[in-house]
């Protein structure tokens, strides 16, 4: 999501939207050319993608997904800024980051499966997609537009429901419902992964194991226990190689937030009303009928 160079942007005022084939995202740092470079990718059989809908959990992927191929080595993470590490295939930086990086890579995207590279949705490489409960990532996606200088404000939490909720969110990344089901239709697919920021909370040390057996990156036990140390949300705020801290201020208005705000479940509860709460379950309800993935709505849901 954060553009990959420190090159000077102007104000928050021009934050516009596109559509690319139906889908929103952000003209400062995608454009129709950068969004049909990701569509036809060449993809190689050792990559790997990391992919989200916005606030989801990509920036802890990305650090756990790096760590797994240095095997516990920390030396890259604390010297290599995420974005160059995990680089943007559909960013309009992706194409100059990516096509002499040596395998294996790691690559990050927030496009849907509808738009997603090519190659990837024939088998080619792997990705990991990662779910987080909607009413989290809307409060999350709240404070996100007011601290990045490349989103529009995206108003109240009201306003932020009704857009969130609509069949053309005007969203980075547009619906999550869309978004969501149609990555979990492809599930079954063998070089898809999926797993839930819920479940990473729930049990850190266990998903880095699921992840890397998926990746075919066996980690020894004490490597296992390094990288659930390192990954932790604390640690990973303190860490200006992942915590976006190194960003200019011209991209990131620093003054406003931080990029690691929470990095926990069932915050939207400190935010929605119960109106609020009712009116977005009974829109859950409709959109996500028949669709068999389930969220964990609260921390205290983690400890049964």
């Amino acid at each position: 999501m954060i553009p990959q160079t420190m090159e000077e942007n102007d104000n928050k005022g021009n934050c516009q939207l596109h559509e690319y084939k139906g889908v929103s995202f952000p003209t400062k740092i995608h454009t129709p050319e950068s969004l049909q470079y990701m569509e036809d990718f060449d993809v190689r059989d050792d990559d790997v993608f990391v992919a989200a809908y916005p606030k989801s959990g990509t920036t802890w992927m990305q650090e756990i997904t790096t760590l797994i191929l240095s095997g516990g080595d920390l030396t890259p993470v604390n010297t290599i800024p995420n974005w160059k590490r995990v680089p943007w295939v559909e960013n309009i930086s992706g194409k100059g980051f990516l096509e002499n990086c040596p395998s294996p890579r790691l690559i990050s995207t927030h496009a849907p499966y509808s738009i997603a590279p090519k190659k990837l949705k024939e088998g080619k490489g792997k990705a990991i997609y990662i779910t987080r409960n909607p009413k989290d990532i809307m409060v999350s996606l709240l404070h996100f537009s007011k601290f990045v200088r490349f989103f529009a404000d995206i108003g109240t939490l009201e306003e932020c429901f009704r857009n969130f909720v609509s069949n053309k969110a005007q969203l980075h990344g547009g619906s999550w419902f869309t978004h969501v089901r149609g990555w979990h239709e492809h599930k079954d697919d063998p070089n898809i992964f999926i797993i839930s920021f819920e479940d990473m909370v729930k049990d850190l040390r266990g998903s880095v194991k699921r992840i890397a057996d998926f990746m075919e990156r066996p980690l020894s036990e004490s490597a296992l226990d390094t990288i659930a140390e390192h990954c932790t949300f604390s640690s990973m705020k303190k860490n200006p190689m992942a915590n976006y801290s190194l960003i200019s201020n011209d991209w990131l208005d620093h003054n406003v937030g931080t990029f690691m705000r929470k990095g926990t479940v069932g915050n939207w509860k400190s935010e929605f009303t119960v109106a609020l709460s009712e009116a977005f379950d009974t829109v859950y309800a409709k959109k996500m009928e028949g669709c068999d993935l389930k969220f964990i709505w609260d921390i205290a849901e983690l400890h049964k």
